[in-house]
This record gives C-alpha cells, structure tokens and sequence, in this order.
C-alpha cells in the first residue's frame, strides 16, 4: 500500500510541476497582424500554487519511501 501511495504522489508531483510551468511559460493570448506581434500575460498566481503543491507531494512521496 505504501509503495502505491508513493508512486501516486510522486507521478502527481510530476504532473503538477509539468503543468504549472506549461502554464507560466506558454502565452495566454497572442495576436500577430503583420509586423505587429502582441502577447497577452495575465496572473499567474494558480500557477506558483500548482508548482508549490507539487513540490509537496514529491517531498510526500519521497518521504514514504524512508518509513
């Protein structure tokens, strides 16, 4: 049971950092008209959080595997 929790929190970790990084590093809305080129930047506070809680859950899953 401890080595599928492990694994569990270690690909959501993963999953959470992948993602939160796709979304601070992609642009939200981009507009290229000629030589004009505008992009679009909004908050990215869902993204820190998404990145944090990652991190947890990899510091979670490599904590198990030391009980």
């Amino acid at each position: 049971m401890n080595n599928v929790l492990k694994f569990v929190l270690l690909i959501i970790g993963i999953g959470l950092i992948g993602y939160g990084l796709y979304n601070i590093l992609t642009p939200e809305f981009s507009i290229d008209a000629g030589p004009l080129q505008v992009e679009a930047h909004g908050d990215n506070t869902q993204s820190y959080a998404m990145i944090a809680f990652g991190v947890l859950a990899l510091v979670g899953g490599l904590a198990f595997g030391k009980r």
